[in-house]
């Protein structure tokens, strides 16, 4: 017994070791994010900015341009990341995420007929980069009732006998070509200047959302952040498959529908105020069962640490690839995602 406590002791420490690192890791990417672009700003520069926030160029730009945006990319990646992860267990499909199951689509569509038909977003300026969110409670609540649309989809084929993980992602691909050529028939139809607003925000981009939506969505992904790491022992037991977990007195149609409806929030509510990034919330949890398994205790706070990295990094390489354009970030992200998504699916055709 003393010798399995102690090894059981070993395992545990070597999980909260790995969430250390990757918690150092995301502050290293985080200050290199905050560095990285056209300004040239030093480590020495940035520290002496967020302690003393002396009045010139290199503070107005940490505090203004850098931190926002680093701020957004660390509380979007989370998001991201979590959705994908609970996805994966409630509908026991590996494959499972916002972008790839169509419920960032679906946010997508409803994020814009907020911005175009209800006033949601306006252009700033002279440029389309300028376009800005102006009434986040409008395109929230569209962009959730597009995303809900696509996650009740999802769970009807959920229920069914003969769905496969497959099937769910094949509906997925389905819906999120009907909400793509919706959205492309509002783009046909308004005018110039709303049309480019709108393109330009489809791109993803992290320059969007200022103090104010950053706060909104902390609260919404921490509040759904809670939820499920209170339920990480029903995910475990999830791990095991639905009958086993009933058996074990996990309330399995409440736990799935109530995860679902938080993981179609979280990540309606990141698409309405950056656009839409994919494939954060595929490659996360996938990276992070790499080093801590499948025991959700570590794998929810681990993926969200996952997810706010790669958004992070990603980032970096959008300023930093062809200076000093800055690419767009969802087609970084479908980058790096797309051929883990191709892996997966090769996997598990090879598997059956």
């Amino acid at each position: 017994m003393a010798a399995e406590a102690t090894s059981y002791k070993q395992y545990i420490g070597r999980k909260w070791l790995t969430l250390l690192a990757a918690l150092i890791l995301l502050f290293a990417a985080a200050l290199w994010s905050i560095s990285a672009g056209s300004a040239g700003l030093t480590v020495s520069e940035i520290i002496e900015a967020l302690f003393h926030r002396a009045e010139n160029n290199h503070s107005t730009i940490i505090w203004n341009v850098r931190i926002p945006r680093a701020a957004t990319a660390t509380v979007i990646g989370i998001g991201l990341a979590l959705a994908g992860c609970v996805m994966q267990n409630v509908l026991r499909n590996p494959m499972a995420s916002a972008s790839t199951l169509g419920v960032s689509q679906g946010a997508c569509f409803g994020a814009a007929v907020g911005i175009v038909f209800f006033e949601g977003g306006v252009q700033v300026g002279n440029t389309t980069a300028n376009f800005t969110v102006t009434n986040p409670t409008i395109v929230s609540v569209f962009a959730f009732a597009g995303g809900m649309v696509t996650t009740i989809v999802i769970l009807a084929l959920s229920q069914g006998r003969r769905s496969s993980p497959a099937t769910m992602v094949l509906a997925g691909v389905a819906l999120s070509s009907v909400f793509s050529g919706m959205t492309t028939i509002i783009q046909y139809f308004v005018d110039d200047v709303k049309l480019a607003s709108l393109v330009y925000w489809t791109f993803g981009s992290l320059t969007k959302a200022g103090w104010r939506e950053i706060l909104i969505i902390t609260v919404i992904t921490f509040a759904a952040l809670l939820y499920f790491f209170y339920h990480r022992l029903n995910f475990n037991s999830m791990e095991a498959g639905i009958a086993t977990a009933k058996s074990l007195g996990v309330p399995v149609d409440r736990l799935i529908l109530t995860s679902m409806v938080l993981c179609a929030l979280v990540a309606s509510v990141c698409v309405a105020f950056t656009g839409s990034i994919g494939f954060i919330g595929l490659i996360a949890p996938h990276i992070m069962r790499r080093f801590v398994g499948n025991d959700y205790r570590f794998l929810i706070p681990g993926s969200a640490l996952g997810g706010a990295i790669l958004l992070l990094l990603a980032d970096v390489a959008s300023r930093s690839l062809l200076p000093p354009t800055v690419l767009p970030i969802g087609a970084l992200t479908s980058f790096l995602g797309a051929p883990l998504f191709l892996y997966l699916c090769m996997k598990g055709g090879a598997r059956q």
